[in-house]
């Protein structure tokens, strides 16, 4: 049986991996920032925090998605409205272009996955994982790093 599940995490990562390439070779930007950009869109003004929360990613990781966004040019930062202190996210319209280059899911394939399976077998799935980062003793600080980040080398 472990056999079987190991062939099967063989395949779901590599149908990740495939994923992300395609969105790099038809977009030129990684998956995490498609995704941003995606949100950033959806909510023209959003702030870097909100936007964290929305990838699910940690603030840190936002900003430098965000950095590296608006050093493309694809995002407009600006400090408007009655607080100065928080910078507001805007898509440029070489953002736009990026956007309708790229092939969705925005948020990337396994997570679109994940939010169709049925909530029974998403609660197995998720005690099963559970049990099985307890048995590997993974570093939980992990599960706010962005697959697109992981190493998809073989």
């Amino acid at each position: 049986m472990h056999e079987t599940v190991l062939q099967q995490f063989r395949i779901v990562f590599n149908a990740v991996k495939t994923h992300f390439q395609q969105v790099e070779r038809k977009a030129g930007v990684g998956r995490a920032q498609i995704w941003a950009l995606s949100v950033i869109g959806e909510q023209p003004g959003i702030g870097v925090s909100d936007l964290a929360a929305a990838l699910n990613v940690r603030q840190p990781t936002a900003s430098i998605i965000v950095r590296n966004l608006s050093q493309h040019g694809f995002v407009q930062a600006g400090r408007e409205g009655p607080d100065r202190r928080t910078v507001q996210l805007h898509i440029t319209a070489e953002g736009r272009k990026v956007l309708r280059r790229a092939p969705g899911p925005f948020s990337g394939v396994l997570p679109q996955a994940l939010q169709a399976l049925d909530p029974a077998a998403l609660g197995l799935l998720n005690q099963g994982l559970s049990q099985l980062i307890a048995l590997l003793d993974a570093d939980v600080r992990a599960a706010t790093t962005p697959l697109s980040s992981l190493s998809t080398s073989d």
